[in-house]
């Protein structure tokens, strides 16, 4: 089978939210190529769950445009391709921080999210175990998905993502929850999908993760991007003043 051509760049240009009159994210712009781990900081509200979002496609913007490879997408939908969007969703996942789960087995939800991107019946259980096994929860498979642990039930999020092969995995606080031990397995699991050349986008408010996981940090505050910097950069040498007060632990309003 031949692979998918990559559906990366990821191009966001003057991209604009506003609900109810209230404009929530302003003028974003910012590029994302292969291979480079992405971590957006900043502090409650600065925008981070918002962008990723908006790019995975679960909003629409109200102004602005994101660009997958040589296709857009546009607050008006005006002379998009069909197929291109449905085509870039194929190639994503998103894990939430508070994974939503099926009322079936943890095998189940694995087969769910394969089912709904077309895998043929007949390949769903290996897959599924595989994917099961690549995570840790390969003894696990039969066992109410709802009554997994916490840790356990980001994994399987996980899982479900990792048996679909994303070319980009965006990932909004999926350790906010969880123990040390957990959210080591979980960034163990983050490092194996990028070994796999799965893009990583992802957002944290723990800033040693973000020092353990970023190759480049996008900081928003206040619905605006500051910085897109190399992440030793950012960590040694921040170019705005409320990035600088963010490292320090100050309040931003």
């Amino acid at each position: 089978m031949t692979a998918p051509s990559t559906i990366l760049p990821l191009e966001v240009t003057d991209l604009v939210y506003e609900i109810d009159g209230k404009r929530l994210l302003h003028d974003i712009s910012f590029r994302l190529s292969i291979g480079s781990r992405t971590v957006l900081l900043g502090p409650n509200g600065a925008g981070k769950s918002l962008t990723l979002r908006l790019c995975h496609g679960l909003l629409t913007p109200t102004m602005g445009a994101i660009r997958w490879g040589s296709q857009i997408s546009d607050g008006k939908m005006s002379g998009e391709p069909a197929g291109a969007l449905a085509r870039a969703q194929r190639h994503q996942a998103m894990v939430f921080q508070r994974p939503v789960l099926l009322r079936r087995s943890a095998r189940g939800n694995v087969e769910h999210a394969l089912k709904l991107r077309r895998v043929a019946r007949a390949q769903r259980r290996a897959r599924a175990d595989l994917a099961l096994a690549q995570t840790g929860l390969a003894a696990l498979g039969d066992q109410p998905a709802r009554t997994l642990s916490g840790g356990e039930q980001q994994r399987l999020a996980l899982a479900r993502a990792w048996a679909t092969s994303p070319q980009v995995l965006f990932l909004d606080e999926p350790t906010a929850n969880l123990d040390p031990a957990a959210t080591r397995a979980v960034e163990t699991l983050i490092d194996g999908f990028h070994a796999a050349g799965t893009k990583i986008v992802m957002t944290t408010h723990d800033l040693g993760q973000a020092q353990r996981i970023a190759d480049e940090i996008l900081f928003l505050h206040n619905g605006r991007l500051l910085e897109q910097t190399p992440a030793d950069q950012f960590f040694t040498a921040p170019q705005t003043r409320a990035a600088q007060a963010f490292i320090k632990g100050e309040l931003l309003w």
